[in-house]
């Protein structure tokens, strides 16, 4: 027995000593490259460079040409100088490549692709030399099918979030059924947030979620480098190798401003600056110091003559709003409504309201003169309200609420009052106040004599009936 309980000790301690002896294997932790919860986020990259994509389709493009910088009150307080003008889509386009590609560098770092990581440096690259040495820059078919792939997964990642939301309500509605122990509305629920349990694993699985950090930005790396090339393309800027001609010469920007061989002294757009005769000597000091990017973000930096510049666009937008409505329905407009409406003016277009109202009478009885401003005004409003309205557009499609979504239209930054100028802004302004305000006192006087006629005939048919 003693021998038996011997052996069994030396057995236990052999085994003892092996476990102990032998080195703990190591657990490798495989970090997930999928994005994840990132998706939404590269979901709306993905949308805003389809849109960046399709705003430089050559109907867009002859759009801008023939429409956009045609407007009426772009020439009359913008600028008539087609070249600018175009400097300043132009700029403003590559501005919106450099803010999507910003959000799509910080995303890169997390690639294993050593080229995905060095992205950002590689598109400044690109951007100053049009140097592609990874060939990201995709043809026209090779762009249609990427963007058809991207489609897909944008549509399938809205879809997600959509379903998520639902099934967060859902849980949340079960949670509030087991405190209250309704049992039969328990189980529905339960089959219910099962069923949709698999609707969001598979749609995860076929949305941008599961995908890996290289192969979303791989997709958003291509779609940039693309549509840069695009811009510089229409716009006549540098050459980018192999890029395939898709709009015809006569028919893009690009034919506007960049010289032909026949007229070299038509403006050259270069690296988004414009430069004419003597300064185009400049050029290349002006292109060592700064690059692509910084150039086009210097272009829309506005004058000190304008309203941007004076923070005032999207303010006089608001006025120039209320002036529209008001003229109207000018009956319809009360002493409180003016009180607002001069309490919404700055200092400078109140001294010059003064000036323009000195010396006019207190009578607006003359209907020809009403009639007159009447067409004064809509003409005015005709030219300056578009500017307005687009400001307004603009800038909500950019605040903080909506930075996330995708612009719904195609409005550029040229086409609103942010680099109007601001003097001519302030004369037009102030005419459609001068004319605001003979018109409601017009309309005033007008009401008021109806009103008394009206008083003296009841008066008189009173009197007729008390002499019957």
């Amino acid at each position: 027995m003693m021998d038996l309980e011997t052996l069994l000790i030396k057995v236990k301690t052999t085994i003892w000593n092996r476990v102990v002896d032998t080195p703990p294997k190591t657990k490798t932790i495989k970090r997930s490259s999928n994005v994840g919860v990132l998706a939404f986020e590269i979901a709306g990259l993905m949308s805003k460079l389809l849109h960046l994509w399709q705003s430089l389709s050559d109907k867009n493009i002859v759009r801008i040409h023939n429409e956009s910088i045609s407007l009426e009150g772009v020439q009359k307080i913008i600028s008539n100088d087609e070249a600018f003008l175009l400097s300043l889509a132009c700029a403003e386009m590559v501005e919106s490549v450099r803010l999507v590609s910003k959000s799509v560098s910080r995303i890169s770092k997390r690639c294993e692709d050593s080229n995905l990581r060095c992205f950002d440096r590689l598109l400044d690259e690109f951007a100053d030399s049009c140097r592609d040495p990874n060939n990201w820059v995709l043809s026209c078919k090779e762009t249609e099918a990427k963007n058809k792939k991207m489609d897909r997964l944008v549509a399938m990642t809205n879809t997600l979030y959509r379903e998520m939301d639902e099934l967060s309500t859902m849980e949340a509605s079960l949670k509030r059924s087991l405190k209250s122990k309704e049992q039969e509305k328990i189980i529905e629920k339960q089959q219910k947030i099962l069923y949709q349990r698999q609707e969001v694993k598979y749609l995860k699985e076929r949305s941008i979620w599961c995908r890996s950090f290289d192969t979303v930005t791989s997709l958003l790396v291509r779609s940039i480098f693309t549509v840069l090339a695009r811009i510089k393309h229409v716009f006549g800027i540098g050459h980018v190798h192999n890029y395939p001609p898709s709009l015809p010469r006569s028919l893009s920007a690009s034919a506007t401003v960049h010289p032909s061989d026949q007229n070299p002294n038509v403006c050259d757009f270069v690296s988004g600056a414009f430069i004419k005769g003597s300064q185009a000597q400049d050029h290349e000091k002006l292109a060592s110091d700064d690059g692509f990017f910084e150039l086009n973000s210097k272009v829309l930096k506005p004058p000190a003559t304008t309203l941007g510049a004076a923070a005032l666009a999207l303010h006089y937008a608001n006025l120039i709003i209320v002036m529209e409505k008001m003229i109207r329905l000018p009956h319809l407009v009360g002493a409180d409504a003016r009180d607002d409406l001069y309490s919404m003016l700055p200092r400078s277009i109140r001294w010059s309201l003064r000036e323009r109202l000195r010396g006019v009478g207190f009578s607006a009885s003359d209907p020809g003169l009403a009639g007159e401003w009447r067409e004064a005004l809509v003409r005015i409003l005709g030219w300056l309200s578009p500017l307005a309205h687009n400001m307004i557009k603009w800038q909500s499609e950019r605040s903080f609420e909506q930075q996330n979504l995708v612009p719904k239209t195609n409005v550029l930054l040229l086409q609103t009052l942010f680099f109007a100028n601001k003097e001519k802004t302030e004369a037009a302004i102030t005419e459609l106040l001068v004319g605001l305000n003979y018109i409601w006192r017009f309309e005033r006087e007008m009401n008021a004599k109806a009103l008394f006629e009206c008083t003296n005939f009841n008066e008189f048919l009173d009197l007729q009936n008390s002499s019957n």
